[in-house]
């Protein structure tokens, strides 16, 4: 009889890229994989631990599915991921309902620990280095929409910005090769999808380890030349890596999303001297400026840190006031959490969580404004929409993505006139929007 399994993955699309590499490695003829934790035989936990609250959202997940090793079928409950990799000792300590904990790079060797639980055999060095690169040759079972998917390029990173625990928990930067990430790709195309995000922690350090001429635009180059291929997708560029020759690609290659992630952090100089950042605010001016100039409707995201050690109110409302420039469509704010094993940890002058909490709010308010603002002016164009189901609040109304629009992360568009199927690109009138949202109708091509 093949035994159930469900996996909870927590955190980013690179946590899930490696879920799905672990499920991949449990031979079908064997298990099951299933989305009711009541009725599996094996649990599994993909944790994620970048921020305070990531942390506790993998705890509290633990202790949640441990009930089902009373209240339901569960023999084994296995912690893997950053939160192992980081804390496993305490973590044995504090939750002995977990039979076995895996960092982040053993997915491949989930078969080889199950077994050895199955067999009652102590399961040595469960929490490895964290140096493992799958590559188009791995197992994988992918659990998002067929139309879309994520692929990881490159795992680690390099950049080491002082707030910042991922090098620890992922390692140094370890990039695929152009032809492994081809052959996925192509792959993921034959089996029906549509849109391909890129990920990793800074896509435009690929290649930057090798010595074979790798480079992102050289993989995009490629990528884009895949038939069926509809939609490719940049997230996570660090900006001193986005060249002239990546922004021609981006305003010339129509698979190519006119769409970007470059996480900014801050504007202040000396709070980005503090993070570690390589680019003051000139120098992020001077990029946006340049992005604008070689793709003027380009849709850009970013993500900035408030409440760092030593941010005082003048620097905060520095960030603010160039949010308020309307520099970007998307932005994500976080509040600055205090990671031992960082250098930012023992920087004098730590701001307390009420003074973050509010300067959170200010930052979205403005930034609320400014995409309302940005999607009004969408009104009365046609955009490509992908077609992903129905609106959650009504079977009536068809639901997708723009181009303009990242999958998990970005707004939706509402549909209320025209027919359509999952997964189909349509041409889609904007006749409304809201903060986050967009509305329209679908025009007949």
């Amino acid at each position: 009889m093949k035994r159930k399994v469900s996996l909870v993955s927590l955190g980013c699309p690179k946590n899930l890229v490696d879920a799905e590499v672990m499920l991949g490695h449990l031979p079908a003829e064997r298990f099951e994989i299933i989305t009711d934790e009541a009725q599996a035989d094996i649990i599994i936990v993909n944790t994620c631990s970048f921020i305070k609250e990531a942390k506790e959202e993998s705890v509290e997940t633990i202790l949640e599915v441990a009930d089902y090793k009373t209240k339901g079928r569960c023999r084994h409950l296995i912690v893997t991921g950053c939160l192992p990799q980081r804390y496993r000792d305490d973590l044995a300590r504090e939750l002995p309902e977990v039979d076995l904990f895996m960092g982040t790079g053993d997915a491949a060797r989930i078969l080889e620990y199950l077994d050895a639980l199955d067999g009652r055999k102590e399961v040595m060095e469960a929490v490895g280095a964290p140096d493992y690169l799958y590559d188009h040759n791995t197992p994988r079972v992918k659990s998002s929409p067929f139309y879309t998917t994520y692929v990881k390029i490159a795992e680690g990173c390099a950049n080491h910005c002082s707030y910042c625990i991922i090098p620890q928990l992922r390692g140094v930067l370890r990039s695929r090769t152009i032809d492994s990430v081809t052959a996925e790709v192509r792959r993921l195309v034959g089996e029906g999808v549509k849109e391909v995000n890129l990920i990793a922690q800074d896509i435009t350090a690929f290649g930057a380890d090798r010595s074979d001429g790798s480079r992102l635009e050289v993989l995009l180059k490629q990528l884009v030349r895949i038939e069926g291929l509809q939609w490719l997708r940049l997230l996570y560029a660090y900006p001193d890596g986005i060249t002239d020759e990546l922004l021609e690609l981006l305003a010339d290659e129509p698979k190519i999303c006119k769409y970007l992630d470059l996480p900014l952090q801050h504007i202040d100089d000396t709070i980005l001297g503090m993070m570690n950042r390589r680019v003051d605010e000139a120098g992020i001016r001077a990029l946006l400026a340049r992005i604008r100039h070689h793709i003027p409707e380009i849709t850009l995201r970013t993500s900035f840190i408030v409440g760092f050690p030593g941010e005082t109110e003048e620097q905060f409302q520095r960030l603010l006031d160039f949010v308020n420039e309307g520099h970007f469509e998307r932005v994500g704010v976080f509040r600055y959490s205090r990671e031992e094993g960082t250098a930012a940890a023992s920087l004098p002058g730590q701001i307390p969580e009420r003074v973050k909490k509010a300067r959170y709010t200010k930052l979205m308010k403005a930034q609320a404004r400014v995409s309302f603002r940005k999607n009004r002016a969408l009104v009365g164009r046609c955009e490509p929409v992908l077609i992903e189901g129905y609106s959650e609040e009504t079977d009536l109304l068809l639901r997708g993505r723009s181009s303009r629009q990242a999958p998990d992360i970005d707004g939706q568009v509402y549909i209320t006139a025209g027919q359509a199927t999952i997964g189909d690109l349509v041409q889609l009138k904007i006749t409304d929007s809201s903060e986050y949202d967009l509305i329209g109708e679908i025009v007949e091509e």
